[in-house]
């Protein structure tokens, strides 16, 4: 890819690509630098303050290094945090206080590829104004004050070990003293997958802190196995590890640990959609589920909306993409949202998913209500589930399709009351999507297969994948 072909290079979770090629080669990233902190300059009218962080890829630290580096020529205070998780960086940027954090990393993505996420003095995500702005100034690689010339930080000092210490500690105080206040995990056996990712020295360490037995695994990152057969997309290593140590629990983190997803004592996954559950409940049961209601995606299960709804809990869904969450938690005063893939956000500690986070709220509600994890998440039926991608030549509206319209409206009206169907093109490829889930696995195979067969003649494509 090339500047030239596009100008939107921010997606919801900031700007990611195979490291090395553009929008990640070293001049893109050095204006990227150099705009964030000068166009910050010109809106707060004083030298920006800007956190920088960063997962394990091996790309990350020349990638930091090339942003840190024009950010500096262009008149920013940068304060380097090391490896550390993204919610790490999002909680320094408003504790700091700083005016911009960025994260290197490329979450649950092989380590070939990296990112760049960049967050506002609260925390969150930058507006897309920003973000408007930026790609103007790569597109027409214009803007190129600030990062000719000067002095280049090829090396880490010694204060900057200083201060990436100093600042992961506030970090881990933050989770310690006050999401964690007055909690003990004293004889309770937990092991923690950290994919070789930015939580490979955080995550043991808290939970260690907190009087846990820990068993960590995935603990050695070589700057190449960041998420590789393992964390939060594989969880089989963590399943066996728990059966074998009998463990009470485990918890395996992403790439950048913004993500968690647990395995119960006999091995059964505790995704994002259970932990929306456990944690709805519990704080219901404190007062504190604001509004009875839960933020989730439209890709989170029926099972979870049917569950809530007996227990008197709303559950309001969004287009995917915590970015949306957070939103609709803003927007609608509500305290707890997330995604089936373990971001769970709660507002009003965190306006990012942070998957360390989530793990001791969750850890207190076992401990305060006295129950195993497996016992928590009992309530909560999973609905059968089925993802389909067809492939496209053009991404034509499915109104503009009215086969496509006719099946899609039989197939709703087959499963309704205990089943449905989301039908939408994919934000970054040449897919169209089909995600079904009802009571019965046969018949969304049979529905998801037809609407395939239209979908592909309707488009003049011949093959899909599953």
């Amino acid at each position: 890819m090339s500047a030239a072909d596009t100008t939107k290079l921010f997606g919801t979770d900031g700007i990611r690509a195979e490291a090395g090629k553009f929008p990640l080669d070293a001049p893109t990233i050095r204006i990227i630098g150099a705009s964030l902190a000068q166009h910050l300059k010109d809106r707060i009218n004083r030298p920006p303050r800007i956190v920088v962080g960063r997962d394990t890829r091996e790309s990350g630290e020349w990638i930091s290094r090339e942003l840190i580096t024009a950010a500096c020529q262009a008149g920013a205070d940068t304060r380097p945090a090391g490896i550390i998780s993204t919610p790490g960086v999002a909680f320094l940027t408003r504790n700091l206080p700083a005016d911009a954090g960025v994260v290197i990393s490329a979450s649950h993505n092989a380590y070939q590829d990296n990112g760049i996420k960049i967050f506002d003095a609260s925390g969150r995500k930058l507006d897309e104004t920003m973000e408007r702005i930026i790609e103007k100034d790569i597109a027409d690689a214009a803007h190129t004050r600030g990062f000719d010339g000067g002095v280049r930080r090829d090396e880490q000092t010694q204060s900057d070990e200083v201060e990436i210490n100093a600042l992961q500690e506030r970090y881990l105080d933050f989770l310690i003293n006050e999401v964690a206040s007055d909690l003990s995990l004293d004889k309770l056996r937990i092991v923690v997958d950290c994919a070789n990712g930015a939580a490979y020295k955080l995550a043991p360490k808290i939970l260690a802190r907190l009087s846990a037995e820990v068993h960590a695994i995935n603990i050695n990152p070589n700057g190449r196995n960041i998420n590789l057969n393992c964390g939060s997309l594989h969880l089989e290593g963590l399943q066996e590890r728990v059966r074998e140590v009998k463990a009470d629990l485990g918890v395996a983190f992403d790439g950048d640990a913004d993500r968690a997803l647990f395995v119960d004592a006999q091995g059964n996954i505790v995704d994002g959609d259970a932990t929306l559950w456990i944690l709805a409940n519990y704080l219901k049961s404190l007062g504190e589920l604001s509004g009875n209601k839960v933020v989730a995606t439209v890709m989170s299960n029926i099972g979870l909306e049917l569950a809530l709804r007996e227990h008197g809990i709303e559950l309001v869904r969004t287009d995917v993409g915590d970015k949306y969450v957070l939103d609709e938690l803003l927007s609608s005063d509500a305290s707890l949202g997330g995604e089936q893939s373990g971001h769970i956000i709660l507002p009003r500690i965190s306006l990012a998913g942070d998957g360390m986070l989530t793990t001791l709220v969750l850890l207190r509600a076992l401990r305060e209500q006295d129950y195993s994890l497996h016992a928590l998440a009992a309530g909560f039926q999973r609905y059968p589930q089925l993802l389909v991608n067809v492939p496209v030549r053009e991404k034509v509206p499915f109104e503009r399709l009215p086969a496509v319209q006719q099946l899609a409206r039989e197939i709703e009206e087959q499963f309704r009351g205990r089943g449905r169907l989301l039908l939408r093109y994919s934000g970054t490829e040449p897919l169209a999507r089909i995600m079904l889930e009802a009571d019965s696995e046969d018949e969304i195979k049979t529905a998801a297969a037809d609407l395939s067969r239209v979908i592909q003649r309707e488009l003049g494509l011949a093959n899909c994948s599953a």
